[in-house]
């Protein structure tokens, strides 16, 4: 069973193949999937997949590429969507890679949203890039969540790695990731903590090396290659090799990890 604790299943690139690419995943034997909202617009959709399959868990936030597009209502549209079922808050970040970025605007959207979560003790899921030392002092001054929170898709130096983890973090492994030039970023997941380490695919994002590739999407519309979430499987094999672990022992650790933090039923969150 495996679990993949980052993806966009409700992405529109996926929207012809998505009815196959949910029966792959069942085939896969999934056992978990948080589905993030990245924006108002598709917060309503990862609610949809969420409530026709038990192993999509939904998690809604402005995501930094987003902020400027939010509406007025953006904090109530987001508190209407929390207050609907158990789920986490998240895709939310910072962002210095993106053109023309307004730093404290994403800075007062993230502290607003971090806020909300550690009030409801919902797991957040953290998107930063080129960010990190402004992230790590947000999260050392403001409450975070008791239950811990996401850094997906690491990128961030080997050496912060402590810092964050005392703070609650868990760091979540990509299949782009094993392309050969990024080397670093899977030397940095060797010495991640067994107790904090996820798996993710970030779907339809960060596709993996074609040779990995088991289950293959068509390009997007802009010619963009796809990533299936099936490949989950791919990925957290590639991870136990890597980390030099059986992959069952892996799947043991991973699994343990994203039950305690995005929770089950009858645990302390009730997400699953």
């Amino acid at each position: 069973m495996f679990h993949d604790a980052h993806n966009h299943l409700q992405d529109e690139w996926l929207d012809p193949y998505r009815d196959k690419v949910i029966a792959d995943l069942e085939k896969i034997g999934i056992g978990g999937a948080i589905v993030n909202g990245t924006t108002e617009v598709d917060w309503a959709a990862v609610e949809t997949l969420a409530a026709q399959h038990p192993w999509a868990i939904p998690s809604y936030g402005l995501h930094p590429w987003y902020v400027r597009e939010r509406t007025p209502d953006w904090r109530r549209n987001l508190l209407n969507q929390l207050d609907k079922r158990p789920c986490g808050v998240g895709e939310i970040g910072l962002d210095r890679w993106i053109p023309d970025y307004d730093f404290e605007d994403q800075k007062a959207a993230f502290r607003w949203q971090l806020a909300i979560a550690a009030e409801r003790n919902l797991p957040v899921t953290i998107h930063c890039l080129k960010a990190w030392g402004a992230l790590e002092e947000i999260l050392r001054n403001e409450a975070v969540p008791d239950c811990g929170f996401l850094l997906h898709a690491y990128g961030g130096p080997r050496e912060m790695i402590d810092s964050f983890v005392k703070l609650g973090a868990y760091f979540s492994f990509p299949g782009y990731f094993l392309h050969e030039r990024k080397s670093a970023q899977r030397e940095v997941f060797r010495i991640v903590p067994i107790d904090r380490l996820l798996v993710e695919t970030d779907a339809p994002a960060l596709p993996l090396p074609d040779e990995k590739v088991e289950f293959p999407l068509p390009s997007s519309p802009t010619n963009q290659p796809l990533n299936h979430p099936a490949n989950i499987a791919t990925i957290q094999r590639a991870l136990a090799e890597i980390r030099g672990v059986t992959p069952e022992s892996l799947a043991k650790s991973v699994t343990a990890n994203f039950l305690r933090l995005f929770g089950r039923s009858g645990g302390p969150h009730g997400l699953v």
